[in-house]
């Protein structure tokens, strides 16, 4: 046992001694110590009831011998830090999580971990730290807010981001926009779409860290306190058989959360921090194989913000099992998972409560909402390597588009003119310096592309960015860039009025001017300069690009 080295011996009278200053007894000293990693706080809507699961889970880890120890990481809620500088900190703040979660834990030597979190930056972070720190671990996530409810209609946050442009192009009132404002988050839990957080919580099950069943159970309910006691307990199982983050995160397990991830339309954030935290696995998970995937795996699942359905509604079908089920013939079974069985043994253990809910909201194969998964790689003389776009989110005639470039260096200059109503038909907006290195933290930008749904351009106008995308976002918004601009990608010599070529289904994204005047531009191109203090100072000058999953190097 890691704990050993701090309880065990003689030499370690004064250890102990501060041990029993905690009120322990020699009884709890002699069993496993389990950190139980929590990101509660009274800030995040997604957080606010995660005191709650980890108390679950602690009364599990008792159960089954262990000694609980509880600490906690931060956690940035996307959606308050959303459209103003406090966005440049989101990204970023998943690295100072697991670099957190690694020194407490390594100066402590815990036996075994159980993660409980929710949220977009946070499960990633403490996702790479379970890899770096590799001793038996086990997720609680903790679960999707319930849908909000308003004019008989579902809504969510998305909601309310759209809400804005609608009211600012005069199609509702300012009281309409307060209605939705009111009832669209009704209480704790991530947002009650497929955004980020969702969708991440739906990957770290697919990759077998966390039980069957945990991504869609709702925070609110009862099953949720229920898993997470489970889960405390089914840690010390693992802790006995030595199974550890990597021995269950392997390329295998990586390419079944790929695939999940384009069955249900998931977020383009995925391919941000699943290599990331490949990337702690000692593994490459590339934008290639996103796009391979992309194209053999049919999108079964039509959720918010694109879709019909809520987390609700797929949790009631039967959850991410229910998913894999269907794809279960394209994925690889044999995969170790946190129950310690592999995917297909759990799969041979699935009992679907409402088959023809399931029917309806997670298609079969031969009835897809699309041929291919969510996300697609563009690449061009705009993008050498790489650029991201959620598809299945675009109205079909924008997948083949051509317009003239708006080009902004910043997502505020963008807003304030979009939210002018100063954007065309027919208009690419492009936004730059907002990569990783850029912006720096590669900003997310819901408030723009949400303004733009609301304001009904989504089907006349696109987005190009170095920056990236809310899981809240829909339309022909291309974001990751690379290289980005502040790198001296070719984004970062577009003019206004350059004409762009968009083609999805050709994979295509490139400016139509020679190659010899973008060399001329590059030329004449200066990076500007951007004055900068404290850990932002430190990320731009560490921070890989986007296409690398913008880990530290």
């Amino acid at each position: 046992m890691n704990s050993d080295k701090t309880k065990k011996g003689v030499e370690r009278a004064g250890h102990r001694s501060l041990m029993k200053a905690l009120g322990l007894v020699d009884e709890e000293i002699s069993r496993p110590f389990i950190g139980v990693v929590n990101s509660y706080n009274t800030f995040v809507p997604g957080h606010i009831h995660l005191d709650r699961l980890a108390d679950s889970a602690k009364e599990g880890i008792l159960l089954a011998g262990g000694m609980p120890f509880e600490f906690n990481t931060i956690g940035i809620c996307d959606g308050i830090a959303m459209g103003h500088v406090g966005m440049h900190y989101s990204l970023p703040s998943r690295e100072v999580i697991a670099d957190s979660i690694e020194l407490q834990v390594m100066a402590q030597q815990m036996d075994a971990l159980l993660f409980v979190s929710s949220c977009d930056k946070i499960l990633p972070g403490q996702l790479m730290a379970a890899a770096r720190v590799n001793i038996p671990s086990i997720f609680v996530t903790g679960g999707p807010m319930a849908t909000g409810c308003c004019n008989d209609q579902g809504i969510d946050l998305t909601s309310v981001f759209e809400a804005v442009g609608k009211y600012k192009a005069g199609k509702i009132t300012e009281k309409a926009v307060w209605e939705l404002e009111e009832y669209a988050c009704p209480g704790a839990g991530s947002c009650s779409g497929l955004y980020t957080a969702n969708t991440m919580a739906c990957m770290t099950e697919a990759l077998g860290m966390s039980l069957p069943g945990c991504a869609t159970a709702l925070a609110t309910d009862a099953k949720k306190q229920r898993i997470a006691k489970k889960s405390g307990m089914q840690l010390l199982k693992l802790l006995e058989k030595d199974i550890k983050p990597k021995d269950i995160m392997t390329m295998q397990a990586f390419e079944n959360a790929v695939r999940l991830d384009m069955s249900i339309g998931g977020s383009t954030n995925t391919a941000l921090h699943l290599p990331a935290i490949a990337h702690e696995c000692g593994l490459e998970l590339t934008l290639d194989l996103f796009d391979k995937i992309s194209k053999e795996t049919p999108h079964l699942a039509s959720l918010r913000p694109s879709g019909m359905h809520h987390m609700s509604d797929l949790d009631a079908a039967g959850g991410v099992q229910a998913v894999l089920d269907k794809i279960k013939g394209r994925l690889n079974q044999k995969t170790l998972t946190v129950t310690a069985k592999t995917l297909g043994e759990n799969l041979k253990e699935l009992r679907i409560i409402n088959p023809a809910k399931n029917k309806e909201v997670i298609r079969d194969l031969d009835n897809p909402y699309h041929k291919e998964g969510g996300i697609a790689v563009l690449r061009g003389n705009l993008a050498p390597r790489g650029a991201v776009i959620k598809q299945s989110a675009v109205d079909s005639k924008m997948l083949k588009h051509t317009g003239p470039a708006r080009v902004f260096d910043s997502e505020d200059e963008a807003n304030k003119v979009i939210m002018a109503g100063k954007i065309k038909k027919g208009d690419v907006i492009f936004i730059r310096y907002e990569g990783p290195r850029g912006g720096p933290g590669m900003r997310e930008m819901l408030q723009g592309t949400a303004a733009i749904e609301g304001m009904g351009l989504s089907d006349s106008v696109a987005l190009v960015t170095d920056g990236r995308f809310s899981g809240g976002t829909q339309g022909p918004c291309i974001g990751h860039v690379s290289p980005e601009a502040a790198e001296g990608g070719p984004i970062a010599i577009v003019r206004d009025g350059d004409v762009i070529e968009i083609d999805v289904p050709a994979r295509r994204l490139n400016v139509k001017i020679s190659d010899e005047e973008i060399k001329n531009r590059l030329k004449a191109w200066k990076k500007p300069e951007k004055k900068l203090t404290g850990y932002l100072k430190r990320y731009a000058r560490l921070v890989s690009s986007a296409d690398k999953g913008a880990v530290l190097d």
